[in-house]
């Protein structure tokens, strides 16, 4: 036991939590942190003009080093303004701890907000500090939180007092934790005898598939029973795209989706959510003869929204091992050739979907303005093989994995949640996780303006991210999305939009806001220009901005 001050106390507690970086935008009621800040320069803080920024650096940061990020805003105004990614990083999984200040306890402060009841909708535990004497207990159960299974964002508070008044403190980080649920035998079992007498077996994987390490246990597995493997997101690589049975990523609650689920005989779900969606549609997302196992370390998601026959709680690592183990030893010599009978049918399919992807390449090559092929087409040219993309790019997406294969682990991150603005921090946070790597981050025009203020933060700190904003000049997934909703709600054949308020007739001048910061931008109409761009930019050693202007017509697939 020492005595300290609750400021004190909380950098001994995170330098004892192996935290390098603090993520923020403070204010007033932060000084006391700021203060202890000068006793410890090995916490370095990453100070943001925009607190979206600060939640950006800080997912990409968690999501790449799979450790807790730690943030710091300012009372209720800033963190009101994080909270838009704070849903994201609930929502995704991001193992994070948020805090900021609040005013005084010792007198009856007028305006004096509840800050833990303010973000309780949005992350995993939220708690506020009093007695400086809390600290290091309520830091070691906030570490905790954040990255026990299923991983994501707590909140801690801290009134003035607590950091500024003194206890006896003892520092004890949190347990290094093993997590690794094994799943129920008998539920090994069912799913193993379920999937080797499937004539038709899907598997959709999500994130917290990559979370856990588990893709090549995953690949086993849908290489023994001869599934076609759909991602329900791919925010993280989840599965190789260059698989032959992966077949690319499903919405499972759009009519497409729905009528892929629906031919199959049996459905593996493995770290995602069954099955979630932005619009209403009538009906289950699979037909009444479809069997559903969901494999979760998620426990709560099993059996929530859609009939499950195999429920199995454990972490997708080990539970995708134990199912392989179980498929070997008892697969029958029919269900084996009835597996390799698909991987054949599969790999037919896989080629030509390829097929169709390069005559789209060709049939767009000469657009003007350019496609988001032709653009990711001159980019992926010229990439290192060893680039992480940060995809923020909305409906470019398809572009990117069209030309870019992810086949390693933390080869690509990207937004989940449905809140804008990761990308621009996401990056950031992504290059301090991995220095020695090259970090692209391909943005939407419209998602970047969302937290555009942080190339402060990377001309401040000299993080060379080089970023290719995909300037479409419209909120093009608005446009998308007005479509779906007439054709699936309302049950228009034809529907006709316009479109309001979806076009920017005054272009976002994203390379422009980049030169006066002091950030190298250009400006890229040219489809021949944009490969020596990238090149460019990627040798500078510094950050640099590279706005593309691309097609954005809602012409889709």
């Amino acid at each position: 036991m020492a005595t300290m001050t609750g400021k004190r106390g909380l950098m001994e507690m995170l330098r004892a939590e192996g935290v390098k970086y603090i993520f923020g935008n403070p204010g007033t009621s932060e000084g006391p942190i700021l203060d202890a800040l000068e006793d410890y320069p090995d916490l370095k803080y990453m100070l943001t003009s925009q607190e979206g920024a600060a939640m950006g650096m800080a997912d990409g940061y968690a999501r790449a080093t799979g450790k807790p990020a730690f943030v710091n805003l300012h009372i209720e105004t800033g963190l009101a303004n994080g909270l838009s990614l704070l849903h994201n990083a609930k929502e995704g999984g991001t193992p994070m701890v948020v805090t900021s200040a609040n005013k005084d306890i010792r007198k009856l402060a007028e305006g004096r907000s509840e800050l833990a009841e303010m973000v309780r909708l949005f992350a995993k535990w939220s708690v506020e500090v009093t007695d400086p004497a809390q600290i290091p207990s309520v830091m070691r159960r906030a570490f905790t939180e954040a990255k026990t299974p299923p991983t994501g964002p707590v909140y801690v508070g801290f009134s003035a007092n607590a950091l500024d008044g003194e206890a006896d403190m003892e520092i004890i980080p949190s347990a290094s934790g093993y997590f690794r649920l094994s799943p129920d035998k008998r539920s090994v079992a069912d799913a193993s005898r379920l999937l080797a007498d499937a004539e038709r077996p899907v598997m959709v994987v999500g994130d917290r598939l990559a979370q856990s390490g588990g893709v090549a246990e995953a690949v086993r597995v849908a290489e023994l029973i001869g599934a076609r493997v759909y991602a329900a997101s791919y925010s993280e690589m989840n599965f190789p795209t260059d698989h032959p049975h992966f077949m690319g990523r499903i919405g499972a609650g759009m009519p497409g989706g729905h009528a892929i689920l629906s031919k199959s005989d049996v459905v593996l779900a493995v770290g995602t959510n069954v099955f979630s969606g932005f619009f209403y549609f009538e009906g289950r997302a699979l037909s009444e003869g479809t069997k559903l196992i969901h494999l979760d370390s998620a426990q709560r998601e099993i059996g929530k929204s859609e009939p499950t026959d195999i429920g199995i709680a454990a972490d997708p690592k080990v539970a995708l091992a134990e199912l392989a183990e179980a498929l070997e030893s008892s697969m029958s010599g029919s269900a084996q050739e009835a597996a390799k009978g698909r991987d054949f049918r599969m790999a037919d399919e896989w080629a030509a979907q390829r097929q169709a992807r390069d005559q789209r390449l060709q049939d767009r090559f000469d657009m003007s303005p350019m496609s988001a092929e032709r653009m990711m087409h001159e980019i992926a040219s010229v990439l290192p093989r060893d680039t992480i993309i940060a995809d923020d790019s909305v409906t470019s997406r398809d572009a990117i994995h069209d030309a870019i294969n992810f086949n390693q682990p933390g080869s690509v991150f990207g937004e989940r949640g449905g809140a804008l603005g990761w990308g621009m921090g996401g990056a950031l946070g992504i290059k301090l996780a991995h220095p020695d790597r090259p970090v692209v981050g391909v943005i939407g025009d419209g998602s970047s303006m969302m937290t555009v203020q942080a190339l402060w933060t990377a001309a401040n700190a000299n993080i060379p991210v080089v970023y290719v904003i995909c300037n479409n000049k419209a909120y093009r997934i608005l446009k998308l999305n007005m479509d779906v909703y007439k054709q699936q709600v309302l049950k228009e054949e034809d529907p006709q939009s316009q479109y309001l308020q979806m076009d920017f007739p005054n272009p976002m001048p994203i390379a422009g806001i980049a030169e006066a910061l002091g950030i190298h931008g250009r400006t890229i109409t040219d489809p021949s220009d944009l490969a020596p761009a990238m090149r460019e930019a990627l040798e500078l050693g510094a950050p640099a901005v590279l706005d593309v202007s691309i097609d954005g017509s809602v012409e889709v697939r």
